[in-house]
């Protein structure tokens, strides 16, 4: 196992180079449901955090609540991929919803982007509009090159 230090930086990079991951939560009979998400990550202090711009469907809000866990899968044609396992907390206050928002709205193309674009997303204060902070306790790395025998290094910590 590597130190978090070590593998964030790396794990960044690359999940914001391929920007969308299947996202997988348990539903209340306790089976997978995979979907594609968009999203963003960051260090706050020595802590991983991500950050997904969603709506609180009926179906996410009960996956989360039977089990507030969910895998976030990226890979690329390189065969280049990463995972986050996480917890996820669902965020509904105005101000946090803003700063989601506004992350989103700054970062750097690909992974920035206008949310405005999803038209049920009228500002960030919408019902339809939430976020989800991702705090990982596994994150993997593992570089296309490592799989096809090419050299580099798989980079995984857990808490």
């Amino acid at each position: 196992m590597n130190d978090l230090a070590q593998v964030a930086p790396a794990f960044i990079e690359m999940a914001h180079r391929i920007v969308w991951c299947s996202a997988t939560t348990v539903d209340t009979h306790g089976r997978p449901r995979s979907r594609i998400l968009h999203p963003i990550w960051e260090l706050e202090g020595d802590q991983l955090v991500g950050w997904i711009a969603t709506s609180p469907t009926p179906l996410k809000r009960a996956h989360l609540n039977a089990s507030p866990y969910i895998s976030l899968n990226y890979w690329d044609t390189t065969q280049d991929t990463c995972v986050a396992d996480c917890r996820a907390t669902w965020v509904f206050d105005d101000e946090m919803r803003r700063m989601v928002w506004d992350k989103f709205a700054t970062a750097p193309s690909p992974v920035g982007y206008n949310p405005a674009i999803v038209p049920v997303w009228t500002s960030p204060t919408a019902d339809a509009f939430a976020a989800l902070r991702l705090e990982p306790w596994h994150v993997r790395v593992f570089p296309g090159t490592v799989l096809m025998g090419k050299g580099g290094q798989v980079l995984e910590w857990q808490a």
